[in-house]
């Protein structure tokens, strides 16, 4: 295993003293312990981890699954802005930075990055998986690109005192609307899934 600093995620599990988890990722990756997950199934379980650790270490007691929800509360788009901001009150009153926890919030790059780069872990793809991964990587960077043009379009007219905003976030998703089965997807959730609801 190669040690690499510049990799956010090993950076992450030492700041926030998450040990094995690491190994965990990597075992779940590679399918050792059953079905194999997927690097965004694995960001979310890592960045649910560094959640619940900001929670312990700033001592508030939280009931089985009340960290993943409060990871849904903040991290879903479906979740309405009131719940969201009433969510980030109680952390933030019991002594949680959110919006530090947020920028420690790591994407399935990253965690690709950690296992192929500092774990040197790798698996075999089957061709077809393959292509659906690049198609992927060109669709992410495309959104990537929408989130940095509105954020800079946001940032210059507010500069210029032509826009009023506050504390903001850029959203950017695209869905899939199948017409024939009514079925709706966020395009990554179609790429998992590999079909809609059709017969």
């Amino acid at each position: 295993m190669s040690s690499d600093t510049r990799s956010k995620v090993a950076r992450l599990i030492d700041a926030y003293d998450l040990g094995p988890i690491g190994a965990d990722l990597e075992a779940a990756w590679l399918g050792e312990a059953g079905e194999r997950q997927s690097l965004r199934d694995l960001a979310d379980r890592f960045n649910r981890a560094l959640l619940l650790a900001a929670i312990r270490n700033a001592g508030m007691d939280v009931v089985d699954g009340e960290a993943r929800n409060y990871y849904r509360l903040l991290t879903d788009e479906d979740v309405s802005a009131g719940r969201r901001v009433e969510a980030e009150n109680r952390l933030e009153s019991a002594g949680v930075d959110v919006d530090a926890l947020r920028e420690d919030f790591v994407t399935y790059q990253a965690i690709r990055h950690y296992l192929t780069e500092v774990r040197g872990a790798s698996y075999e793809r089957d061709e077809e998986r393959d292509g659906v991964e690049r198609e992927r990587t060109v669709i992410d960077r495309l959104q990537s690109r929408v989130e940095r043009v509105v954020r800079d379009t946001v940032d210059r007219l507010a500069g210029a005192g032509r826009l009023t905003v506050g504390n903001y976030r850029v959203l950017v998703s695209v869905d899939v609307l199948c017409q024939d089965c009514g079925g709706q997807y966020a395009v990554g959730e179609l790429l998992d899934r590999g079909h809609c609801d059709c017969d």
